[in-house]
């Protein structure tokens, strides 16, 4: 007799409960195993061992409460039954973020080296106007180059450059409209801590099934679900901390809503938005050794073969690329952010 048999008599369930017969073919429990191996009906289970009444227990004693085995795969049959509807939907829809990802790609890669690393040496000083960071740019650049690792690298950052300035596209008016609107700020906090709550490998479960893994939309859609939160989270916030008394001092001079938001709220909130986006490629950046494993191109690829091959020196070398990497972008980004936030305080 399974441990819960008197509780569901008790509850005048026992009827409901026979009322489903078990498949005959659905694979036994461990428990299961162990009784048929002992040949007993079931385990005994001592007065003071208690099974928690999880699906499975509650199973032995009641046919018609389903097992975990098959809430999982019902699950997965909900999935599969909505997948070619959801696929025809999103293709399209996602279609762009592959012609952007390859382009980019093919632009960054078949770009010669003396044109691209003295364009982004431009970019970066006049985004950071500072030399130091200008020379530790080239730095990073000129090593990668020299181990021959320069094409992974230019991969990894043309990967990261679409995938962060689409994080800003739709990150920052999301934010806004959660700063402005409370209650969309309650529904989406709930996804937003989903999101940036969930372990990498689930971001690609999904995914998987709806593209094929030779589509570059795969690891783009995973990179920026996964980045796109802290840009708009602190979008968010930027603009709600904004002075109430400059708000109405806007209100007094009677400026519109536009006008409140795109010169005043805006560039107040700049800051913690710079904050936002340099958190996003950094968490771009964190995935990407994950996006790997759907053919996502550059760095990762180099890390994962070091796992698999038990090649250490790849691994090591390939994760401290990744490493320069970061700290190159984070440093650029930063002093982007010290630039405004001196502007502002002037």
């Amino acid at each position: 007799m399974a441990f819960y048999d008197p509780i569901i008599n008790v509850l005048g369930l026992r009827e409901w409960c026979d009322s489903t017969v078990v498949k005959s073919d659905t694979p036994k429990s461990m428990a299961e195993l162990l009784a048929d191996a002992a040949g007993k009906d079931s385990v005994e289970t001592a007065w003071y061992d208690i099974p928690f009444p999880s699906l499975d227990n509650l199973n032995q004693s009641c046919g018609a409460i389903d097992r975990t085995r098959d809430m999982t795969s019902g699950v997965e049959a909900v999935f599969l039954d909505i997948k070619d509807p959801l696929k025809t939907v999103l293709d399209p829809l996602t279609q762009p973020l592959s012609w952007l990802l390859d382009g980019s790609l093919y632009l960054f890669t078949h770009t010669p080296w003396w044109v691209l690393i003295p364009l982004v040496l431009f970019l970066s000083f006049k985004v950071t106007r500072s030399w130091p960071t200008v020379i530790l740019v080239a730095a990073t650049f000129f090593f990668f180059a020299f181990i021959d690792h320069y094409t992974y690298a230019v991969e990894t950052l043309s990967i990261i450059f679409v995938c962060t300035v689409l994080c800003i596209l739709f990150g920052i008016p999301i934010g806004i409209l959660m700063s402005k609107n409370d209650w969309f700020q309650k529904i989406n906090i709930p996804i937003l801590d989903m999101l940036q709550t969930l372990p990498s490998f689930v971001y690609l479960i999904p995914l998987i099934f709806l593209f094929s893994v030779t589509e570059s939309k795969l690891y783009g859609i995973a990179i920026m679900l996964y980045a796109i939160v802290p840009v708009i989270r602190l979008t968010d916030l930027g603009i709600r901390l904004v002075d109430k008394d400059i708000i109405e001092a806007a209100d007094a001079f009677g400026m519109s809503k536009k006008q409140k938001l795109f010169g005043v709220e805006i560039p107040l909130a700049l800051p913690t938005i710079m904050a936002g986006i340099n958190q996003t490629i950094m968490m771009a950046l964190s995935i990407l050794v994950i996006a790997s494993l759907v053919s996502a191109p550059g760095l990762g690829t180099l890390v994962l073969r070091g796992i698999r091959n038990l090649e250490l020196g790849v691994g090591l070398i390939s994760g401290f690329c990744i490493v320069l990497l970061a700290i190159m972008l984070d440093r650029v980004s930063k002093k982007a952010l010290s630039r405004i936030n001196a502007a502002q305080d002037h």
